[in-house]
């Protein structure tokens, strides 16, 4: 559900407010902020990620990225941070969705899946009726170490286009994109969205002109997909 032929643009991994405004700037309709995490890049305190999320305009989704798998612990991480969007890396409980709707009325709940097989289209249909939104990643939960993004890896787009048409929610595309590979991306999943690290960075900072470049090639792409 939810093709597009150009898709809105999420940047992830922020760490100032000079990094969200550059974004914004080119064109982001969402921000990540990037909370304690067991690996990956991005991480930054929680003081900061609220002192960034009350800068962002309304009309720009500001997403804490969270690693926790408790409700309770998600809330007040919420409260604390003052964003409009929660999105979970790992895994959580079914009743602990319902427990964060009722807590926090208006926040979007976002579900990240690694998708490491054809097992993944089926727990992203189990888990989209509880979300507002489903984000594929590259990661692996399973590991002793848990990865749940910033890998810069790309996963299979297959299996992604596969969750796309089999969920009723938008969805988000993450995991080794770059200026390089985001048009075929597109072209293959048609997400409702992308969402991109370490592919606009140089030296772990935001760069511009690998910003303007991808912002002109995901443009290109939907150039293309639409016939203009």
């Amino acid at each position: 559900m939810y093709p597009t032929a150009r898709p809105r643009v999420k940047i992830c991994c922020i760490s100032s407010i000079e990094e969200a405004q550059l974004a914004i700037r080119y064109g982001a309709s969402a921000l990540g902020l990037v909370s304690a995490m067991p690996s990956g890049p991005g991480v930054i305190e929680e003081a900061q990620i609220a002192c960034i999320a009350a800068t962002i305009p309304p009309t720009v989704a500001s997403f804490l990225l969270t690693s926790q798998q408790d409700a309770d612990a998600v809330i007040e991480q919420q409260r604390r941070c003052r964003v409009n969007t929660l999105q979970l890396v790992d895994s959580f409980p079914f009743d602990g969705y319902k427990k964060l709707r009722e807590a926090l009325p208006g926040i979007a709940l976002v579900q990240v899946v690694h998708v490491t097989g054809e097992a993944s289209l089926e727990e992203a249909v189990m888990i989209a009726p509880h979300v507002q939104a489903i984000l594929l990643d590259s990661g692996n939960p399973a590991l002793s170490v848990k990865e749940l993004g910033g890998t810069g890896r790309i996963h299979n787009w297959e299996i992604s286009r596969k969750i796309r048409e089999a969920v009723d929610v938008p969805l988000f595309l993450a995991g080794g994109l770059n200026m390089e590979n985001v048009a075929l991306a597109i072209k293959t999943v048609q997400p409702f969205a992308i969402d991109i690290c370490s592919g606009v960075r140089s030296n772990g900072r935001l760069d511009e002109a690998k910003l303007a470049r991808f912002f002109r090639q995901v443009a290109l792409a939907g150039s293309v997909g639409t016939g203009l």
